[in-house]
């Protein structure tokens, strides 16, 4: 961990050891909070926030922040640097949660400043995603020539038909796998581990791709890491492949199909087996959910957005679609 004033260290320290937070959610806290204790210092002291040193950040300097100052934060971050309302929204809740662990937890903070502050409203967006056209064109693109293709296939298909996240992906053991390949177990947030089945084009990439993994490991000059032994996928160079590699690899076979340009990466991939599971299979969103390993039923219901087709067929659906304007044949007639 980054070096960092204690109490902003025992705060990302607590949240990582305690509350199980990814490193990536705890380094996201600390770079939120950074940023606000240089604003009030830079508010106090009339230097610019880029001077500003927060190794000195103390008791006192907790203490003694105020709401005013969480609030012209706020309004620094949506007014000067034109933040939208999510990321103002997350930057308060690590201001937020800073405050409850030193006032709940230290008691350092007798009364938690930020307590009472309502976060923006966010607005729902949509998530991107590809259509089923364009996951196909996505998958032809990998190249059967390539000594990748059985690796780089197998990826994207359990991308796009199991929704997985990228670093449940890159963590898959071969032991992870049931030998009949029917399911495999994956780590997910929390380190909660959640079964996912596979489906008839999940167990033949893997199949396929498992005799060429053995193969290219026992040819590889370097020799297998012995903390790699039981990865699934594998790099080049002999090693459980990087979360990186798996991106770059995406956004390469992305610009292949037509793709780039759209925001679409390893996590869009996510967006699309869940949008295609329920647009196109009908998968309700509570089997979604679990499937997705959310712990929270709004979180999965971002993806059940409904697709344009869907909705005119739903439209064409309702019984009077056809019916038609009905003449009012004995009025005519007596208008004459």
């Amino acid at each position: 961990m980054r070096e960092m004033p204690e109490l902003l260290l025992s705060f990302v320290s607590y949240k990582q050891a305690i509350q199980n937070r990814s490193a990536l959610t705890v380094e996201q806290y600390a770079g939120d909070l950074e940023m606000f204790f240089r604003f009030v210092i830079s508010q106090r002291s009339g230097v610019s926030m880029e001077e500003c040193d927060i190794s000195s950040l103390d008791e006192s300097l907790v203490q003694s922040v105020k709401p005013g100052d969480i609030y012209a934060f706020l309004l620094y971050l949506s007014q000067q640097r034109g933040d939208k309302s999510r990321t103002v929204a997350r930057k308060l809740s690590a201001i937020k949660s800073f405050f409850k662990y030193h006032s709940a937890k230290t008691h350092i903070v007798k009364e938690n400043p930020a307590r009472d502050i309502d976060a923006p409203q966010i607005r729902p967006a949509l998530p991107k995603y590809m259509t089923l056209d364009e996951s196909v064109d996505l998958l032809d693109t990998v190249d059967p020539a390539s000594p990748d293709y059985a690796r780089d296939y197998c990826i994207l298909t359990l991308f796009l038909n199991c929704g997985m996240r990228l670093s449940e992906l890159v963590g898959i053991d071969l032991t992870d796998i049931d030998s009949d390949l029917s399911k495999l177990r994956v780590t997910g947030k929390g380190d909660k581990m959640r079964v996912i089945y596979l489906n008839e084009s999940c167990r033949e990439s893997i199949s396929a791709y498992l005799p060429v993994r053995e193969e290219r490991s026992s040819k590889c000059r370097v020799p297998l890491a012995s903390d790699s032994k039981n990865a699934l996928f594998l790099s080049k160079r002999n090693r459980r492949i990087s979360p990186q590699t798996v991106e770059w690899l995406v956004y390469k076979y992305i610009d292949r199909a037509g793709l780039g340009g759209r925001g679409l990466s390893t996590h869009k991939l996510r967006h699309t087996a869940a949008t295609l599971m329920y647009n196109e299979g009908g998968v309700d969103v509570l089997t979604l959910k679990d499937i997705l390993g959310h712990e929270q039923l709004s979180t999965t219901q971002i993806y059940t957005h409904v697709s344009d087709s869907r909705m005119q067929n739903a439209m064409e659906a309702n019984p009077l679609a056809h019916r038609g304007r009905r003449k009012n044949v004995k009025a005519e007639d007596k208008d004459k």
